[in-house]
């Protein structure tokens, strides 16, 4: 019985021992020379300067783009062109909605300065022409009554022959009433003419015509026969059309490229195939809380009066926006939340870029960020080649363009 116990222990340390000797063989704390191992310091492991070298360069190397791989007669067969990013001028066209409008310069009203009662009106209907000096309206008021008969006992009064000085004293003060009630007379719009008809007659007017003080179109009747008037109260509104405004809408993300000068292109609708040109003449302050639209206006001569007020017309202008750097508008691949697009990186190798684009215009695209000049990109067949780096799950580097588009470095 001993003789197996000892057989047991034995085989039992045998085993322990061996497990012992691979754990340590496994770790590589066993030397090749039998000796026992040994544990060094913490502070002793320290990786050699070599070592340190080789990992602080491969920290801070660059990490390799990714790319999506397209040999030559395969971009053949699906017409992968590439072009590269340029810096050159950059213009933007802008087509603007518009319409007809009166030259507000342009617009008169005539109204009266006493209280009375329209007993005629010589304008009984809106969109008549007037000429200036036409009569418009007869106002019966009896104020302008008294004014008249105060001027008609004033130049009735018998003047003494005898010249002493108190008669002279008498005559001039008794001109200076009579004077003082002439142009209270011409204060509320009595002609020189009508003064010097009551003068001569010596028989005060009933009404007063009032006439019109420019030539134009009434466009708004405010009174009627037999109506009561006061004092300032508008009659009628008169505008002349010899000058128009075009007014038009510029949309909000174009605000910035409409300035005050600027050449503007005007279509009409009621006027096929004629285009008259202008500038912009001033840029309004505000805009449209409900169309979200600026409004600008530009001014037209109106020979013949052909330009209609309402008429609908199309302002086209052109913003000269300087150097930028392009590539062709079907060159970037927009989703709404990012731009992408995909660089030739040679020997068939296509490199998917996050970009920051700006504008469009004519074909061509605004880069802001995420390109250098000269670098080609695909410009056909992008869906092709952006489609198979889905499939391969190759994907652009947003973090490397993220960081340049907040230096500020294209």
């Amino acid at each position: 019985m001993n003789k197996r116990y000892l057989i047991a222990t034995g085989g039992l340390m045998l085993v322990v021992a061996a497990a012992l000797i691979a754990f340590f063989i496994f770790q590589g704390d066993i030397p090749h020379t039998g000796q026992a191992p040994q544990t060094a310091p913490v502070a002793d492991m320290q990786p050699m300067p070599d070592m340190a070298a080789d990992n602080a360069q491969a920290e801070s190397a660059p990490e390799e783009a990714p790319t999506v791989e397209f040999p030559e007669d395969m971009q053949r067969r699906i017409g992968v062109n590439t072009t590269p990013a340029m810096v050159r001028g950059l213009k933007k066209s802008v087509r603007l909605t518009g319409r007809i409008g009166y030259d507000e310069r342009n617009i008169a009203t005539v109204n009266t300065k006493v209280e009375g009662w329209v007993e005629k009106l010589y304008v009984d209907y809106e969109g008549r022409y007037l000429k200036k000096g036409e009569p418009v309206v007869e106002i019966y008021s009896p104020e302008l009554l008294a004014a008249q008969q105060e001027l008609i006992s004033l130049n009735a009064v018998p003047q003494d022959g005898v010249k002493t000085s108190e008669n002279t004293l008498v005559a001039a003060d008794w001109e200076r009433l009579t004077d003082a009630a002439r142009k209270r007379l011409k204060l509320w719009d009595v002609t020189d003419a009508q003064i010097a008809q009551i003068e001569r007659m010596a028989k005060p007017m009933r009404t007063l015509t009032t006439v019109s003080p420019v030539s134009g179109y009434v466009v708004k009747r405010y009174a009627s026969r037999g109506v009561k008037v006061m004092a300032g109260e508008p009659l009628l509104d008169i505008v002349n059309l010899s000058r128009v405004w075009v007014l038009a809408e510029v949309n909000e993300p174009d605000i910035d490229l409409v300035q005050m000068g600027m050449p503007a292109r005007i279509t009409v609708a009621g006027m096929p195939g004629k285009v008259l040109t202008s500038k912009i003449d001033y840029v309004y302050p505000t805009m449209n809380a409900q169309t979200r639209s600026l409004k600008v206006r530009a001014i037209l001569d109106n020979p013949g009066e052909i330009l209609k007020p309402q008429m609908y017309a199309t302002v086209e202008i052109t913003a000269d926006l300087g150097k930028k750097l392009l590539v062709p508008e079907d060159a970037v691949i927009d989703t709404g939340e990012r731009q992408v697009v995909y660089v030739d990186k040679g020997t068939g190798n296509f490199e998917p870029r996050a970009v920051t684009a700006g504008i469009r215009s004519g074909g061509q695209r605004e880069i802001l960020a995420g390109l250098k000049p000269g670098e080609r990109v695909a410009s056909s067949a992008l869906f092709l080649i952006d489609s198979e780096a889905q499939l391969r799950g190759v994907a652009y580097r947003a973090k490397a363009v993220a960081r340049k588009a907040a230096t500020g470095r294209i």
